[in-house]
């Protein structure tokens, strides 16, 4: 937020009006939340690929109002080269995070006015903008964790996996999330000009969301389900708030701010939080854009639920991802780290890597959790019940590795779990017995009981 609050600022003394504003504080939560600026080689990596980026996004975002198919075709490319260079490695990666960002602030951002007595092109004044919450973000990050307010950043120890031969029968899975993207965000622009003219941005953005970061088909219903209700209930809210208070005073501004956090600190508990909040602070925006609430709010609730149901049908039905077996490669790449960890011959140890590979386990759990009523139907074989017993295993495996122990029993436990991955039916019963394996050791019991 503070790093928002100064590009903000900044950006206002540029361009004054809302599109600047709103262009500020969307890049600056976006990069924060792709930590780009994870060490000095992002930030300078992001540095000289964001202005290259951020000009190809503006030609886009004109192009979309004077040309609208072209303007949508070259988008849609854009964001399939985005996906589709993961496989790749995490240079790749990084570098299709830096082509997605701008072109998604087209979707939410107004058109940007720069100053009359600017010195700046206006085509210029977004990529400036870009740049100073770069510098602000990345500040700010490195200010915090000297601090101690944020945790050091640490490069995992593991090499990253090569990638995989492709197979024309089946894509590799960043090219399946590709392919759906492109189909998702074609059908969102086809939908949205032929019938939603004004408003098709809201349906290209909400499939856009629910298709980004696909952990499976069922995460990406899980997250659609979350970011309607969120947004429902966040209209419900604005249009409460907006019958009782001005629209163009201080208390409006301190409004949107307050939403804006709120939204960012309990986007961890669940993605509705972060619909809600950013509903509510968009609706509280039009106040200073003359706009009426009601007007806005109830259709850009239609245009949600269509974009959502676009992004579920193409998860499920174009190359689907399915939810389990990203679930089982999540716990083997798990168990193969805990293994190395506890080898002996592995020189140097650290937790840090378990833990994280536990986290990104834990990513996939509200999904089968939510869907656990309607599962239980079709199969005795629960995936949720595999997280819950991996991540019993992450305190006292955690104790023993930062130990420096290597106990034979344990390290059977886990060849053990790593085979049963070819069999589900046996998975949650060898990751049992290897929580108790690890719990029965005397540093994973006491570090337990702690």
């Amino acid at each position: 937020m503070l790093a928002a609050l100064a590009t903000l600022l900044c950006a206002l003394a540029i361009a004054p009006g809302p599109g600047s504003a709103v262009l500020a504080v969307v890049l600056c939560l976006s990069l924060s939340r792709s930590q780009l600026d994870r060490d000095l080689r992002g930030r300078i990596e992001a540095a000289i690929a964001l202005p290259i980026v951020g000009l190809v996004a503006v030609g886009v975002g004109i192009l979309l109002h004077r040309a609208p198919w072209l303007g949508a075709l070259i988008f849609v490319g854009c964001m399939f080269v985005s996906i589709w260079l993961r496989r790749f490695g995490p240079m790749a990666q990084r570098l299709g995070s830096l082509i997605a960002l701008p072109l998604v602030v087209l979707l939410t951002t107004p058109h940007v006015q720069p100053a009359s007595a600017s010195a700046i092109p206006a085509p210029l004044v977004p990529i400036v903008i870009a740049l100073l919450a770069l510098l602000w973000v990345g500040a700010l990050h490195a200010l915090a964790r000297h601090l101690r307010f944020l945790p050091p950043m640490r490069t995992p120890e593991r090499p990253a996996p090569k990638p995989t031969r492709e197979n024309s029968l089946r894509p590799m899975a960043s090219t399946r999330m590709a392919v759906q993207m492109a189909v998702a965000l074609s059908a969102s622009f086809v939908l949205g000009y032929l019938f939603f003219a004004e408003r098709w941005a809201w349906i290209v953005l909400t499939a856009f969301i629910v298709i980004s970061s696909n952990r499976g088909r069922l995460d990406v219903a899980y997250k659609s389900v979350l970011r309607v209700l969120g947004a429902a209930a966040g209209t419900l809210l604005a249009v409460t708030l907006t019958l009782h208070i001005g629209s163009h005073d201080m208390t409006t501004v301190v409004l949107i701010l307050a939403a804006i956090f709120l939204g960012v600190w309990l986007r961890p508990l669940g993605y509705a939080w972060w619909a809600l909040f950013v509903t509510l602070a968009l609706a509280l925006l039009q106040g200073f854009a003359g706009a009426s609430t009601t007007r806005m709010l109830w259709p850009r609730l239609e245009e949600i639920v269509i974009g959502a149901i676009i992004g579920v049908a193409s998860a499920w039905l174009v190359l689907p991802v399915h939810s389990t077996p990203v679930l089982r490669r999540r716990i083997a790449d798990a168990l193969a780290i805990l293994a190395d960890a506890l080898d002996p011959a592995t020189p140097a140890r650290r937790s840090d890597d378990f833990v994280a590979a536990i986290s990104s386990v834990e990513q996939l759990a509200p999904a089968f959790r939510a869907s656990r009523p309607f599962m239980r139907h079709f199969s005795a074989i629960q995936p949720v019940d595999w997280i819950d017993a991996l991540v019993a295993c992450r305190t006292p495996a955690a104790a023993l590795i930062d130990m420096g122990e290597t106990p034979v029993t344990v390290r059977k436990a886990i060849g053990a779990a790593r085979k049963s991955l070819r069999e589900p039916v046996e998975l949650q019963q060898a990751l049992r017995e290897l929580c108790r394996s690890l719990q029965s050791h005397p540093a994973g019991m006491d570090k337990a009981t702690d």
